[in-house]
């Protein structure tokens, strides 16, 4: 089976709920046992993915030199710029084939093997979102859907699955079947009116979402 040679780790954002830590730090750079959220990221991922790309925007230089000192191929700058910008306006928009998309604030432990071959079972739709369940404390998207297709995505009415941040996409794809929104929710709403958004079957082993200091402090006393 092919592997999926791609990957994305949005990391452009400020942190804000996280301050006074990422006054002088890009979120990204929160430290997590013994290392930063963002390298924790890209080591868990650069033994299986070639090409490994991060978004840049919040204390940029500082970011860039990081990540690609830690292994990363290249990265964005979406500055001032929508969560999904960079599928529409970068090179990526040209790449026909899936890429792993990931937040810098979540930190997983995934069977990337189970599900590329989960993404495959759904005939490789232009974009698929890997589901966790919802986690006290935690907010999120919440993710309804019949047999993997999703009919529907709130923040308000509940269901018993979240999206957990990590999305299968294929950019050249999603160039095809939409338009520039101003945010990912934009994006899937209009796969969702085609009925081509996808929920995975396959969910993270271990997954958490780090969103204020207290939720960093709490995630370092118990690594992973």
């Amino acid at each position: 089976m092919r592997r999926i040679n791609h990957a994305l780790i949005m990391a452009a954002g400020r942190g804000q709920r996280m301050m006074p830590l990422t006054e002088e730090l890009p979120k990204a750079m929160a430290p997590y046992d013994g290392t930063t959220l963002i390298e924790r990221g890209i080591s868990r991922l650069s033994h299986r993915i070639a090409h490994i790309y991060v978004t840049v925007g919040y204390r940029k230089a500082m970011l860039a030199q990081h990540v690609i000192q830690h292994g990363a191929s290249g990265v964005f700058n979406t500055d001032g710029q929508s969560n999904c910008w960079w599928i529409y306006n970068t090179l990526l928009k040209f790449l026909d084939e899936p890429v792993y998309v990931l937040t810098c604030d979540n930190v997983v432990d995934l069977d990337f093997e189970l599900l590329e071959e989960n993404y495959r079972e759904l005939k490789e739709p232009p974009c698929m979102v890997v589901p966790v369940r919802p986690v006290p404390g935690l907010e999120g998207d919440y993710v309804f859907q019949h047999d993997h297709v999703v009919t529907e995505i709130s923040r308000v009415k509940e269901a018993d699955i979240y999206c957990s941040g990590i999305q299968i996409l294929n950019p050249r794809r999603l160039n095809e079947v939409t338009r520039e929104g101003e945010n990912f929710y934009d994006v899937w709403q209009q796969l969702i009116a085609q009925e081509q958004l996808m929920v995975s079957s396959v969910y993270p082993k271990k997954w958490f979402s780090v969103d204020t200091v207290a939720q960093l402090q709490s995630l370092n006393q118990t690594p992973f």
